[in-house]
């Protein structure tokens, strides 16, 4: 079982996820980053931004989760975002001084760190939809300058943080209920095709598998 909950002003949210045997799960990309602590281990892991899905192996009992916004990462972790991209890192690598023993350290951990970065959160907002070389002139930076904030700040280069965004954006209006033809026009595809070959190019397989109950 998975849940979520809110959380506070600068991360995305917090979660768990509950299972009663060892079981396979499809992550898929959302260009977000999570620390993820397992009490039954004692590890605490990152997440980086994955670029397509991963299959995780998750094990009896509970994962405790805090979900990070796209561009969050270096202000926490103290690395750029494009060091970890499509791995899992233990945070003792990242950040040595690092003692937490409870979900709520994590959350504090997160907390007292994240930077809120307007530009960046413009910057992502402009990606969804936009040229990637009209963006870069839109906030005035070079094509080159744009590539280096996001891979710093996101994990990717442009034009894959806006395919990584615009598919999230999609599945959460499937999840929702939307008929896949207007899932495609609403999230910015060409049409339905286009983005039933970018669903499965990120996700593995196509969008009726991945909403699947």
């Amino acid at each position: 079982m998975y849940a979520e909950r809110p959380a506070p002003a600068g991360l995305a949210c917090l979660w768990t996820r509950t299972v009663s045997v060892p079981t396979v799960q499809r992550v898929v990309p959302d260009g977000c980053t999570d620390l993820m602590w397992s009490p039954a281990s004692g590890s605490l892991v990152v997440a980086g931004p994955d670029t397509a899905a991963q299959m995780a192996s998750v094990a009896a009992g509970t994962l405790y989760g805090v979900r990070l916004p796209p561009g969050a990462f270096p202000s926490v972790f103290g690395v750029p975002a494009h060091a970890v991209r499509d791995l899992r890192v233990p945070l003792a690598e990242l950040v040595p001084s690092a003692r937490l023993d409870s979900f709520s350290s994590m959350v504090d951990f997160c907390a007292s760190r994240v930077v809120v970065d307007p530009a960046l959160a413009a910057t992502a907002s402009l990606l969804r939809s936009g040229d990637v070389a009209a963006v870069a002139w839109e906030i005035g930076l070079s094509s080159r300058q744009l590539r280096r904030r996001c891979l710093d700040a996101f994990g990717y280069p442009p034009k894959v943080l806006q395919r990584v965004l615009r598919f999230d954006s999609a599945l959460r209006l499937a999840w929702a209920g939307q008929p896949f033809a207007s899932v495609a026009l609403e999230a910015g595809y060409a049409d339905q095709a286009h983005l039933a070959r970018e669903v499965r190019s990120l996700a593995g397989v196509s969008l009726s598998q991945l909403i699947r109950p």
